[in-house]
């Protein structure tokens, strides 16, 4: 009896080496291998424990970022200029890397670079003395996030059979969402212990960061692959399937209205400040965030659950028209701390479908060949949409009020919607 229950640990914990004959075969037969037909395998796991450290590491700094300016005395335009060219240099990457490493035999020594180098940019804010040295290193950090991205989605992509994308991609999403939840309150946390010394805390980043980095390196396993044939990147943009670019242009219309949710926070602010004074306005905005990352957690792993049970594609329409109701509910609703709770839970809701099932259908789209080209593609499109519809929803709201703005949004992301339904099919 011991020795069967030994067994059945060893391949709990190793499920990867069941198959490395299988992986082995499948190889040389010039088909890339996953590793396991059990979906929470040891890559599943490692990829989602590194996404929770990381995205821990750097939330300390992002939440940091504009009081560390503060106290150089730089202007606002100098916090822009720095998010505009860290956004700019970390979508060129990851269309870039996607392409890139399509190519290679392995990909898991890009991902592991591109974690080290966020890691060691991110902690470099404690060197900082000058704005100018915050861009840069701020600029290296993401440089590597963005090498990062689409290398980290194939993988996780490889490691599981087809029918397992949506909850291998749901915890992914639901343990990233766990470290944007603890990086702000150890910032908050550190900060006042160590007396408001920022260069500390920076350089505390690098614990978590080398964490994440480690599990990469050390966790994840990834099976040999065959690599593709060199062809241009126009060649291999027009390779991609109709499908599959039908999805993007779907992905892309609805993000042309989804703007970043801390004007969600900053709609809270403006609403509740007459009533509750400027400071418990912000205190309640926060809690409300909170609220909000909550579900997003909670709701891609569940999303991610009905993803292998039910049409991605429908699911997807389905958190788009959430999007949509959220958009029309801060029209129409009276906005009091109850119903601004309520917007605040869609939202973390509808986050939550959206980037579980566009990573699942993505990868479901397109063969495993093409994983890296194909995550690279999503990355940049949404990238594009979050810039421009922060940028235009900005500004709709500045010169015609926030019906117009967030008017604007829901016409987006009901046709984002409708045009995803026609694309999705009836079954998985």
């Amino acid at each position: 009896m011991q020795a069967i229950a030994r067994q059945r640990l060893d391949c709990m914990l190793e499920p990867d080496m069941n198959v490395q004959h299988k992986s082995s075969s499948a190889t040389l037969s010039g088909q890339p291998a996953r590793q396991s037909a059990r979906w929470l395998n040891r890559t599943v796991l490692g990829i989602g424990l590194a996404s929770l450290f990381s995205d821990w590491s750097h939330e300390i700094a992002t939440t940091l970022l504009p009081a560390f300016l503060a106290t150089m005395g730089v202007a606002a335009a100098w916090l822009g200029l720095i998010e505009g060219i860290s956004d700019g240099l970390s979508s060129f990457a990851k269309l870039a890397s996607g392409y890139y490493t399509d190519r290679l035999p392995r990909r898991k020594p890009i991902a592991v670079a591109g974690y080290l180098v966020t890691a060691l940019g991110t902690a470099a804010f404690a060197l900082a003395t000058n704005a100018w040295h915050v861009l840069l290193a701020r600029s290296a950090a993401w440089l590597g996030r963005g090498v990062r991205t689409p290398v980290r989605k194939a993988l996780l992509a490889g490691a599981v059979t087809k029918e397992s994308y949506g909850r291998a991609f749901g915890l992914e999403r639901m343990m990233d969402t766990i470290g944007a939840i603890v990086g702000p309150a150890s910032a908050f946390l550190l900060l006042n212990a160590v007396n408001h010394r920022y260069s500390i805390v920076f350089a505390l980043t690098i614990i978590p960061g080398l964490i994440a980095t480690a599990l990469i390196a050390f966790f994840v396993q990834e099976g040999q692959r065959e690599p593709v044939p060199h062809a241009s990147f126009g060649e291999t943009l027009r390779s991609l399937p109709p499908g599959f670019r039908r999805f993007l242009v779907a992905v892309g219309l609805f993000g042309l209205g989804d703007f970043a949710h801390t004007m969600l926070i900053l709609l809270a602010v403006q609403t509740l400040t007459p009533a509750f004074g400027a400071a418990q306005a912000a205190s309640i905005a926060t809690g409300l965030y909170v609220l909000h990352n909550v579900f997003y957690a909670g709701f891609a792993f569940m999303t991610g659950w009905l993803a292998d049970r039910f049409s991605k594609g429908r699911l997807l329409a389905t958190g788009y028209l959430l999007a949509a109701l959220l958009a029309l509910g801060v029209v129409v609703l009276p906005l009091n701390p109850w119903t601004l709770a309520g917007l605040f839970v869609v939202g973390g809701i509808y986050v939550g479908m959206e980037e579980t099932l566009e990573d699942s259908l993505c990868a479901e789209l397109v063969s495993e060949s093409q994983h890296g080209m194909a995550f690279g593609m999503l990355a940049t499109v949404n990238g594009i949409g979050d810039f421009l519809s922060s940028i235009l929803v900005g500004a709709l709201w500045t010169a015609a009020g926030t019906s117009a703005a967030f008017g604007y949004s829901a016409v987006l992301f009901t046709l984002g919607a409708l045009l995803m339904l026609r694309l999705a099919p009836s079954r998985p």
